[in-house]
């Protein structure tokens, strides 16, 4: 935010992870030394307020064949497939950062009864908008690809569209409820994001 704030010239786009942040940059504008010394600069200054976090709303779909690792997570955890849902549906979460790929959300909140270790070996392509979890992490997919998480639901929103502005509109910091959603619903809504409406509701 403080380095948002300082709108240095040449730098391009800075993306913060859990322990540290990268910083894209025209070398044309610094060399790598000067560009780090204008960052230290920053350490004293005061952060610029934000105003409070977003609140979303996102349909999820636990029912087949949205949700191809349910039972599986269910029997690992001697959980039933509703306890699953209602566990994963029932909790607030917390952006906590972008990673891997574009769109893929990373969030803290998932409830400790739905703790499972990542698989040893890495299961077929999940389809895009997959609900994760593993880790004690919980995850939003957006693209197509193999993953060591577990699949439990699907949310036909698109969390990263390059035709938006920002392309990813939701932010570090708000906070994520799910809603259930019927495999019927999904169609009717996956058509919808397709066409560029949104479909996550913003609470007020």
């Amino acid at each position: 935010a403080a380095l948002a704030a300082r709108a240095l010239a040449g730098v391009i786009e800075t993306v913060p992870t859990y322990r540290s942040l990268m910083i894209h940059f025209d070398p044309h504008f610094w060399s790598t030394a000067e560009l780090i010394d204008q960052i230290r600069c920053l350490e004293a200054a005061p952060l610029p307020t934000r105003a409070a976090p977003n609140h979303w709303i996102i349909p999820v779909c636990y029912e087949a064949p949205h949700a191809e690792d349910l039972a599986e997570v269910a029997a690992a955890l001697s959980l039933t497939e509703a306890d699953v849902v209602s566990l994963h549906a029932g909790a607030d979460y917390c952006v906590h950062m972008y990673g891997f790929a574009p769109g893929y959300v990373f969030l803290g909140g998932l409830p400790e009864r739905l703790a499972i270790s990542r698989r040893a070996v890495p299961r077929p392509p999940v389809p895009p908008g997959a609900l994760l979890i593993a880790g004690g992490q919980a995850l939003i997919g957006n693209d197509p690809m193999p993953t060591g998480w577990y699949h439990i639901g699907r949310t036909p929103l698109v969390t990263f569209d390059a035709r938006r502005e920002p392309p990813c509109f939701i932010e570090i910091g708000d906070q994520i409820s799910f809603e259930p959603i019927s495999a019927a619903a999904f169609a009717r809504l996956e058509q919808t994001a397709r066409g560029g409406a949104p479909i996550a509701r913003r609470v007020a």
